[in-house]
C-alpha cells in the first residue's frame, strides 16, 4: 500500500517543490499583466503572455507536457508541440489577420516608402552578426535577427522553425520593444534630423484605385516568393487576407480573419509563448544577451530608416520628410503614429500618418522576406 502520509501529500504540492526561479518568472508574469492593464502596453499579446509565465512556473501543473499522460495535462503543451513546433500554424494564421486590417493604399500611392522597408532590415543582420559573435549557433543567431524587425509574429515563426528553445525571450523581445515604440524611437529620430528636416510637409498622397488594391497582394505574392520561396506562409497568407478585403465580395471572411480568428489564435499564441518562459530556459545570461541584441538590432532599423530619406533627398526634387524613414520598422501601426507626432510637433501642418503608413506596411514585408531568407539558409 502507498504511503499516504501527511509528508508525502506534502511532496506533492506545489509549495514544497516550488523554487526560487520559479518565484521569479512569476513576478515577471506579473509585471507583464501590470504593463498590460495599467500601462495598456501590447496589452493583447502582454495579458496572456504573462499569464503564461505564471501558468507555466506553478510546478507539477504539466500543462507544457507534450504526452498526455494524465486526464487534463499538457493542454499548452499540444498547442505548442502542433500550432509551433511541428506544423508552426499559429504564425501565419496571425498574418492573415494582418493582411485583412492593412491598407496598402499608401504604399501604392508612394512606392518610395518601400524602400524604408527594406533599409530597416539592416537591425536585422546586424543582430545576427552580432549573435554569432556572442557564441550563438546559427540558427539561433538567425532567429535573434529577426528580432529587429519589430514583428512579433515573424519573430515566433521564424524562432519555432529553427530555435524553440529561445521561442520564449525572442517573442518577448520583439513584442516589448514593439510596445516601447513612443519611448525607444523619438529620441534617436530627434538626433538624426534637424529641426528644419522635421518640418518638411510632404503632399497629399493620390487616390489609390479599387482595382490597384487589388492586384496588389497578387502581384507581389508572386515577385516575393519567386525571389524568396519560403516566406511563402507569411507572406502568402498576409496577402490572401489583404485580399479578402479589398475584393469586396467575401466580407465577412474578411471579418472573421481579422477578428474571430485573429483573436482566438492570440489567445493560444500568446499562451503557449508565456508558457515556454519557464525559470530554467529564461533564467541565463544569454538571455541578457538576446534584450540587448534586440535593442540595438530596433535601434539600427529606426536609424537606417532615417538615413535613407535624408540621403534620397540630396537627389530628389520632392523631399522626403526624414521621420517617415523610421516607421520602416514592422511595428504597425505605432511607429507611424510616433512618426507623425513628432512631424506635428515640428510643424502643426505636417501629417505624415499616411505616409508612414506605407514605410510601415513595407517593414512587415521587409521582415517577413528576412524571416524567409534566414530559412532559406538554415533549410
Amino acid at each position: 500500500m502507498s504511503d499516504i502520509s501527511f509528508y508525502s501529500i506534502l511532496t506533492k504540492t506545489g509549495f514544497y517543490n516550488i523554487g526560487f526561479g520559479e518565484i521569479i518568472m512569476i513576478c515577471v508574469g506579473f509585471v507583464f499583466i501590470y504593463l498590460a492593464i495599467a500601462k495598456e502596453m501590447e496589452p493583447y499579446e502582454l495579458l496572456p503572455i504573462g499569464f503564461g509565465i505564471i501558468f507555466a512556473n506553478l510546478p507539477l501543473t504539466r500543462i507544457m507536457v507534450f504526452t498526455q499522460d494524465v486526464q487534463g495535462s499538457g493542454i499548452l503543451g499540444v498547442f505548442f508541440h502542433y500550432g509551433l513546433y511541428v506544423w508552426n500554424l499559429l504564425p501565419p494564421l496571425i498574418f492573415l489577420g494582418l493582411g485583412a486590417m492593412t491598407d496598402f493604399g499608401p504604399l501604392i500611392a508612394n512606392p518610395r516608402t518601400l524602400l524604408f522597408g527594406a533599409a530597416a532590415q539592416v537591425g536585422i543582420y546586424l543582430a545576427f552578426w552580432g549573435a554569432i559573435l556572442a557564441g550563438f549557433s546559427l540558427s539561433e543567431a538567425c532567429s535573434i535577427g529577426i528580432i529587429g524587425g519589430a514583428d512579433g509574429p515573424t519573430t515566433i515563426y521564424t524562432t519555432a522553425m529553427l530555435a524553440p528553445h529561445l521561442l520564449g525571450i525572442t517573442a518577448v523581445t520583439a513584442y516589448s520593444y514593439m510596445a516601447l515604440v513612443a519611448i525607444i524611437q523619438p529620441p534617436i529620430m530627434k538626433a538624426l534630423t534637424t529641426e528644419a528636416e522635421r518640418k518638411i510637409v510632404m503632399k497629399q498622397l493620390r487616390p489609390v484605385s479599387k482595382i490597384e488594391k487589388i492586384i496588389f497582394p497578387l502581384i507581389g505574392l508572386i515577385v516575393i516568393l519567386l525571389f524568396v520561396p519560403l516566406a511563402a506562409p507569411l507572406i502568402g497568407m498576409f496577402m490572401l487576407g489583404n485580399l479578402f478585403k479589398e475584393s469586396g465580395v467575401v466580407k465577412r471572411l474578411a471579418d472573421s480573419s481579422q477578428n474571430e480568428l485573429m483573436n482566438i489564435v492570440t489567445i493560444f499564441l500568446m499562451l503557449c509563448i508565456g508558457a515556454t518562459m519557464n525559470a530554467e530556459v529564461f533564467l541565463k545570461l544569454k538571455t541578457l544577451y538576446i534584450l540587448l541584441l534586440g535593442m540595438v538590432a530596433f535601434g539600427t532599423g529606426t536609424a537606417s530608416g532615417i538615413l535613407l530619406a535624408k540621403l534620397m533627398n540630396l537627389f530628389s526634387k520632392e523631399k522626403i520628410n526624414p521621420l517617415i524613414g523610421s516607421a520602416g520598422v514592422s511595428a504597425v501601426p505605432m511607429a507611424a503614429r510616433v512618426s507623425h507626432k513628432l512631424g506635428q510637433e515640428a510643424n502643426p501642418k505636417n501629417y505624415l500618418l499616411m505616409h508612414a503608413l506605407g514605410a510601415n506596411v513595407s517593414g512587415v514585408i521587409g521582415s517577413a522576406v528576412a524571416a524567409g531568407i534566414f530559412l532559406s539558409i538554415m533549410k
